[in-house]
């Protein structure tokens, strides 16, 4: 038995008190809890042993190259995807590839440039042909899309762009080194609205050097505007960054939002993504998601899928990223 499952089976031994957020949940969604895996690395627990990398994959149009450099990626989050310009093939060449490797969606992805835009535009033609000639799920990280880039989206039939939502000027600043304000991230979750395009925005918890910061204003702008599902992680401090040794927030302060998220968006969905801290704090973060009535975990720590049967609730396993559904 490992020590996170030891642990796990420690805390389920405590007299157990469902929560008030966790009740709700239940009321509003039902006993399913959805378990994701997307093919960003090879993923297997005790608990989780049905995933299939190929299922899931993601592409950078851009390679590793970014004009952001953000202090707590430095790039290194691209490393792990598909490098397009190294294929010397278009978009949909690729995809076709991966189509007949087994790939049943794709996220297309990228660097930033200095507006903070992943260049997109040029492969719209080929996310249309991948959607309708070849019938992959496509989910986009589009940055922060411009009006031209919103429209022509719209023929794709994305199944979500995916927005890291910032509700401080100073983070946007001095983490994304963008010169923009909190107005264009509001008015991107406009945009997205206006064209009919599944807006999928993710919270980073900590992402001001670990500090609680912005967060809660950016919570209170997505409850503003239509989405799919709300996304929280969780800053993850990577070697060889500025923020490698920045302590994230504390597992109280996660808890807490969670719960702010819960009770704000009482009958929206919302996920724990794929980013946060590993070892014992990630088993304790996995068990205050469920705790606060989440809807779903990706890559969830060993001993949470029982925690959660423990708590009364379904699992059910997706091999692709947050509200994915195939």
């Amino acid at each position: 038995m490992s020590q996170a499952v030891a642990f796990i089976d420690e805390r389920i031994s405590e007299n157990y008190e469902e929560s008030v957020n966790l009740q709700l949940r239940k009321r509003n969604f039902g006993d399913q809890i959805v378990f994701h895996a997307p093919g960003l690395k090879k993923y297997r627990t005790t608990e989780y042993d049905c995933h299939d990398a190929s299922e899931f994959v993601a592409v950078s149009v851009t390679g590793e190259a970014c004009s952001l450099n953000c202090e707590h990626c430095k790039t290194g989050v691209l490393k792990g995807m598909h490098d397009l310009p190294s294929k010397n093939q278009s978009l949909y060449e690729l995809c076709l590839k991966l189509h007949d490797q087994g790939a049943r969606g794709v996220l297309i992805s990228g660097g930033s440039d200095r507006k903070g835009r992943v260049p997109l535009k040029k492969h719209i033609p080929d996310m249309v042909r991948i959607r309708h000639q070849l019938g992959m799920t496509i989910r986009v990280h589009p940055g922060l899309p411009d009006e031209e880039t919103c429209s022509r989206l719209v023929d794709a039939d994305i199944d979500g762009a995916m927005i890291d939502v910032i509700g401080h000027e100073k983070t946007i600043r001095e983490v994304y080194h963008l010169d923009t304000d909190v107005g264009e991230y509001d008015a991107v979750l406009e945009r997205l609205q206006r064209y009919g395009i599944p807006c999928v925005p993710h919270i980073v918890m900590g992402l001001h050097f670990g500090q609680m910061f912005g967060e809660a204003y950016a919570l209170e702008m997505i409850s503003r505007y239509e989405f799919k599902l709300l996304v929280l992680v969780v800053l993850m401090p990577l070697s060889g960054t500025p923020m490698a040794t920045v302590q994230p927030p504390s597992v109280k302060e996660i808890s807490e939002f969670f719960d702010q998220a819960r009770s704000r968006l009482p009958d929206r969905q919302i996920m724990l993504g794929c980013a946060r801290p590993l070892g014992k704090v990630k088993v304790l973060i996995d068990r205050a998601a469920i705790n606060s009535g989440l809807n779903g975990i990706a890559y969830p720590a060993e001993g949470i899928v029982e925690y959660a049967r423990h708590c009364g609730l379904t699992p059910k396993f997706i091999n692709a990223c947050c509200g994915v559904t195939w």
